[in-house]
């Protein structure tokens, strides 16, 4: 529950600013600035780019885009690698994936969310459009995609509602296309909480009142991104990682809490009767999966901002994207901690492979301990909330095995795995209308899960054949031995 407490100063709490995340990721070397870049799929494009450089590619920040003040920004990739989300986290430092994986399983261990604080000012607050002042195109909205129905303001956004049933409030993160100056249409698949709210009001013939935020701390992004529980706020989430409150003011016309360091905030309502055409828009699927259709519209009455502000942008598309290496590493570690807690032993790793965008491939490594062990481990990681969202493989491996080595991974489902002995499947699970393999106009959203069972047989962990390398003792020998000749290859 908000609770005003007007004692309580900017300065005081957890200030969730974007720009101080900058300025570390800048003093970090991992901050790319690109100034002309346009609006229009030149962004997407260097977007795509950069990020099929490399694994952990650095973020882009535009300035003076065409047509814009210089000032006017747009962020793409801000944790799209490990470093960046140990930053934005609060996080040592890590060497590996899976070490950075470990940390946050660690912390998931002893973390409680931290209801949000109310303040009276903040700098998402240093002007303020209203009514017909309302303008959109004043920001520099990409188009990212070439087939996309259109300009996307939100992609990497926050979309915050309340629950009309309790004080419950959801942020999360739903595509935003913007319709014309004050309109913007949102897509919400089917069963997200967003969703579930946004329905609850509609029937009873009421409109949803929504803010959306289109640019925030990247510790906000990463609550909306991801499947924090149902009546959980993701703001109180997040403030259970940052170890203080996180400070939000309420807007003017339905007192929704908006992030008080936020570069930009919408609000207004969303009508069930008022529709537009929404889409297509190119998914982390890597495809334009759903057609467009028409969606609810959202009316912006209001529009708060920062001086020179910035939109932080996703560009999902065939992988490797600008965000899918930072949800990566978050969605490995809650999918790690839900089968603990779930009552699973003997955990060595989780990771979610970028091929299979986060959701697609996962893979558990466990320390087998009884017969069945594998299967429940394979079982847990793709039914707890993390892992169920459309799924499509669950590999359980053991713990000789790194989850995030993918040719590790093939090599022992090659090796350990028996396809008619070893290989289950689940049947109506839930996936989504950006399900590529769906059908057009399907009445249902489900599909089917392969679980895959490449572990050492139980009853012959003591006689299957053994690994064929050499031992850690030998290597280290034989690289202090010849680690000057060896030191260029």
């Amino acid at each position: 529950m908000d609770t005003l407490d007007r004692s309580v100063t900017p300065a005081t709490g957890q200030r969730t600013d974007l720009r101080e995340f900058l300025d570390k990721v800048d003093a970090a070397g991992q901050l790319l600035r690109i100034d002309g870049v346009d609006w229009d799929l030149e962004m997407g494009g260097v977007a795509e780019i950069v990020s099929h450089t490399r694994s952990e590619s650095p973020a882009v920040l535009f300035d003076n885009i065409p047509g814009y003040p210089p000032g006017f920004r747009v962020l793409s990739a801000g944790t799209n690698s490990s470093k960046r989300v140990a930053l934005a986290m609060n996080l040592p430092e890590p060497k590996t994936p899976m070490e950075l994986v470990r940390a946050y399983r660690d912390r998931m261990k002893t973390h409680a969310p931290i209801p949000h604080r109310v303040v009276e000012s903040g700098s998402v607050l240093e002007n303020v459009d209203r009514e017909d002042a309302v303008d959109l195109y004043k920001f520099p909205v990409p188009r990212v995609h070439e087939e996309d129905g259109g300009r996307y303001i939100g992609t990497h956004d926050l979309v915050i509602m309340r629950d009309p049933d309790s004080d419950w409030v959801n942020a999360g993160t739903y595509r935003v296309q913007v319709h014309d100056k004050d309109t913007v249409g949102i897509y919400i698949s089917p069963g997200k909480h967003g969703r579930q709210i946004r329905d609850k009001h509609f029937e009873r013939g009421l409109p949803c009142p929504v803010l959306i935020s289109c640019g925030q701390h990247p510790v906000l992004t990463l609550a909306g991104n991801h499947d924090v529980k149902y009546g959980v706020t993701e703001f109180d989430y997040a403030g259970g990682h940052l170890g203080a409150p996180v400070q939000v003011i309420k807007s003017e016309l339905y007192g929704l809490p908006m992030p008080a360091d936020a570069e930009i905030v919408l609000e207004g309502e969303m009508y069930a009767d008022k529709k537009a055409i929404e889409g297509p828009f190119g998914e982390f699927t890597g495809y334009y999966a759903n057609p467009q259709a028409e969606q609810p519209i959202v009316k912006i009455r209001r529009v708060y901002y920062r001086n020179n502000p910035i939109i932080t942008m996703a560009v999902p598309m065939r992988p490797p994207t600008d965000i899918s290496y930072g949800k990566c590493i978050i969605k490995s570690a809650m999918i790690w901690d839900e089968v603990e807690k779930a009552g699973l032993s003997g955990v060595t790793g989780v990771w979610c492979h970028e091929a299979g965008i986060g959701r697609l491939f996962n893979v558990i490594s466990i320390k087998q301990a009884y017969a069945g062990h594998a299967k429940q481990a394979a079982m847990l990681a793709a039914n707890v909330q993390s892992g169920n969202y459309l799924g499509r493989f669950v590999v359980v491996v053991d713990d000789d095995v790194d989850p995030t080595d993918m040719f590790d991974v093939l090599w022992v489902m090659c090796t350990r795995c028996d396809p008619v002995a070893d290989i289950d499947f689940m049947r109506n699970s839930w996936s989504s209308p950006l399900d590529p393999m769906l059908e057009k106009g399907a009445k249902q959203y489900a599909n089917s899960r392969a679980i895959i069972d490449a572990c050492r047989p139980f009853d012959r962990l003591k006689t299957f054949p053994k690994v064929a390398r050499a031992t850690p003792e030998l290597l280290e020998r034989v690289r202090e031995k010849f680690g000057a000749l060896l030191a260029d290859i």
